[in-house]
């Protein structure tokens, strides 16, 4: 045994089986939009802008639901999201640019993830909040 309260062991499984589903759809995109080493990684940063907008989009529907299902977080935020958006992939991208001469392009593309996923996760929270608003 881990230490883990027998009560917990369904948020482990929602949050496994999300991580799952979410990394093999951060693989297929991967794989439908490949780059070389040190070129424009367009698929990791549409994969973090996504997730961005989508984590901005669940954050609004949990805070504006009265008692959502205990699940929902883990399986979709922790799970699905985490499993989907890639820090270290954006972090290996950025240096890798810059370790091959590109240092204009990694810096770019270090403040157009930045940027582009401030504003998706912003934009997903505050659609979705007037969407709710308006029901």
């Amino acid at each position: 045994m881990i230490g883990i309260p027998a009560t917990r062991w369904d948020v482990l499984l929602a949050i496994g089986a999300g991580g799952a589903l979410g990394s093999l759809a951060r693989y297929g995109l991967s794989v439908a939009m490949p780059h070389a080493r040190g070129e424009f990684a367009l698929a990791t940063l549409l994969t973090n802008v996504l997730g961005c907008l989508l984590i901005g989009v669940l954050m609004a529907i949990l805070t504006t639901t009265a008692r959502p299902h205990p699940l929902l977080r883990p399986f979709l935020g922790v799970g699905i999201l985490g499993g989907f958006t890639t820090f270290s992939t954006f972090v290996t991208d950025t240096l890798d640019a810059a370790t091959t001469g590109r240092i204009l392009g990694s810096l770019l593309y270090l403040a157009a993830s930045v940027a582009l996923c401030l504003t998706a996760v912003t934009t997903g929270l505050t659609a979705t909040r007037a969407v709710r608003k308006g029901r």
